[in-house]
């Protein structure tokens, strides 16, 4: 072949050749989104007749552990908690058991979330492994749905039990020991199965709890079916949680200022019978609440005296505290309202004070409205709070201005107010929404139908003592999530359960929906709270 023919194919060889080369980037292939795999494990999955003191289990890839001591399920609980291992990455899992196994029992380790893949963290999800000590594997289930029996959310991490019924148990039995059987919703779960256990009669609770399996009711709340169940059982349970209401249990006062000490407690502080003593002599007092706190304040006048005796009583609670007194700074009579500038149309006027009140002028104090006549009003003390309400007619697009002229007001210690003056104003009817409630099938009276925000704060609360009818006027433009509460004891506030008492909390209905209420609009909502 001539020299040039060869030249030529050879050039349009090369041309072929680069046409044919694409640009790009160099990337690192497919993400890896597959889950590793188990190969094998040691003794094998489900093996009865268990004798030993350790397992391990053997995956395809490089796997590692993430918040084993949150996700990991142990049924029934081990009072010494097995070492998982190895802290890094590895192909192999090692379970080291380090407590002593009961005979002819099923255990089961749901390790959750906890075990996914090195590089990208593929979660090996909810892998359950189960041996028996017995010569068989106890195969019975429930299915349990965890709710929250005042707030429309659950919280996560809720331990749910069951308390096998047999000669050793009684009503302490869960304040003290762990359960039979255990499993957990984890960080999102609201239904669970509670696998692998024996046929008998049980005590079904839940717990959201520190973690211990054990119920503490300073801390936990608690969910338990009132009767006790048997297993076998195809019906699926449902477990409202609740915070016990605490016995009242005063703790022990200390010196806040030159007349006041500050005495926090457990349960109520409401109603609290507190009586002053220095030495013999009875010593004039108030108790009103300390704010935002689990705490009262004790008032007393002043007096020289080293320490006082300080006598608390409440339902069953008595006790005697005594109190060094040293000279401190003394408290002044101050004040502050709930609003200033814009008060909405369905609140009232209040001023807090400082100190308690004892007596109130009302020649001494006015209300005028923008025109300047006078406004009818009527007053309301809450002394637990220390709150003094000014009762009156609001109009839309008014304004208001309130003054307390030179003792109208006097405290405690016999101090009386200055000139306080205050102006507030309203706005339109059309800045509000009305709602109107139209409650069906309400299986007994009384009810609180309340609004709640998206924290779960109640906004707006009314009370029905036989209407099915509940008007919420001049309402805030919102969201609302709407509820029914039976108030089964009439006390006109929703009430929680007690374990020892084998009592539920108040029954709740939640409104499957938000309600959205707007500026100018009225809204009629049949709320239906058959369940």
């Amino acid at each position: 072949m001539p020299k040039s023919i060869l030249k030529f194919f050879c050039l349009l060889f090369a041309v072929l050749l680069a046409s044919c080369a694409k640009r790009g980037n160099i990337t690192g292939g497919t993400k890896d989104t597959l889950s590793p795999i188990l190969n094998a494990s040691f003794p094998k999955n489900l093996t009865t007749n268990f004798k030993g003191q350790e397992i391990k289990l053997v995956f395809d890839e490089y796997v590692k552990l993430k918040n084993i001591n949150k996700n990991l399920i142990i049924s029934p609980p081990m009072k010494i908690q097995p070492e998982i291992l190895p802290y890094t990455a590895s192909k192999v899992i090692t379970i080291k058991i380090k407590d002593t196994l009961k005979p002819n029992t099923t255990y089961s380790f749901n390790f959750g979330q906890s075990i996914e893949d090195n590089n990208e963290g593929n979660p090996y999800s909810q892998f359950k492994y189960v041996f028996s000590t017995g010569s068989y594997i106890d195969s019975l289930k429930i299915n349990v749905k965890i709710k929250d029996a005042l707030e429309n959310k659950v919280a996560n991490f809720v331990s749910v039990m069951l308390y096998e019924i047999n000669e050793k148990f009684n009503d302490s039995t869960i304040y003290k020991e762990s359960p039979r059987y255990i499993t957990n919703t984890l960080d999102s779960l609201k239904v669970v199965t509670l696998e692998n256990i024996k046929a008998g009669k049980y005590l079904l609770l839940a717990l959201k709890d520190n973690g211990n399996n054990k119920f503490n009711p300073n801390v936990d709340k608690i969910a338990f079916q009132k009767e006790y169940i048997t297993i076998p059982n195809d019906s699926v349970f449902e477990l409202k949680l609740f915070k016990e209401k605490l016995p009242f249990k005063a703790i022990k006062p200390t010196q806040s200022s030159n007349n006041r000490l500050i005495m926090g407690h457990e349960g109520d502080g409401k109603n609290i019978k507190i009586t002053v003593k220095n030495g013999s002599e009875v010593v004039p007092s108030m108790v009103t609440h300390f704010p935002k706190k689990d705490s009262v304040q004790i008032w007393f006048k002043p007096m020289k005296a080293d320490s006082l005796h300080i006598l608390v009583e409440k339902d069953k609670f008595l006790k005697d505290f005594t109190v060094k007194i040293n000279k401190q700074k003394t408290d002044t009579l101050s004040f502050n309202v709930d609003f200033n500038g814009v008060i909405p149309l369905r609140e009232r006027f209040a001023v807090n004070s400082g100190i308690p009140l004892v007596k109130f002028d009302k020649s001494k104090i006015t209300i005028l409205n923008k025109d300047s006549l006078a406004v009818a009003f009527d007053t309301e003390y809450d002394e637990f709070e220390q709150k003094l309400f000014l009762n009156f007619k609001k109009e839309e697009l008014e304004s208001y201005k309130i003054r307390f002229m030179p003792g109208a007001l006097t405290d405690f210690y016999e101090k009386q107010n200055d000139t306080l003056t205050y102006k507030v104003g309203t706005k339109s009817n059309t800045d509000y929404g009305n709602l109107r409630v139209l409650l069906e099938n309400v299986k007994r009276f009384p009810v609180i139908v309340e609004l709640t925000d998206k924290d779960g704060k109640v906004k707006a609360s009314e009370y029905s003592e036989s209407n099915t009818t509940v008007e919420f006027v001049a309402i805030e433009p919102a969201k609302y999530t709407l509820r029914l509460i039976y108030d089964d004891n009439k006390n006109k506030i929703w009430d929680s359960g007690n374990y020892m008492e084998r009592r539920q909390s108040e029954e709740v209905i939640y409104f499957p929906k938000e309600i959205d209420v707007r500026s100018n609009w009225d809204v009629e909502q049949p709320f239906n709270v058959k369940i």
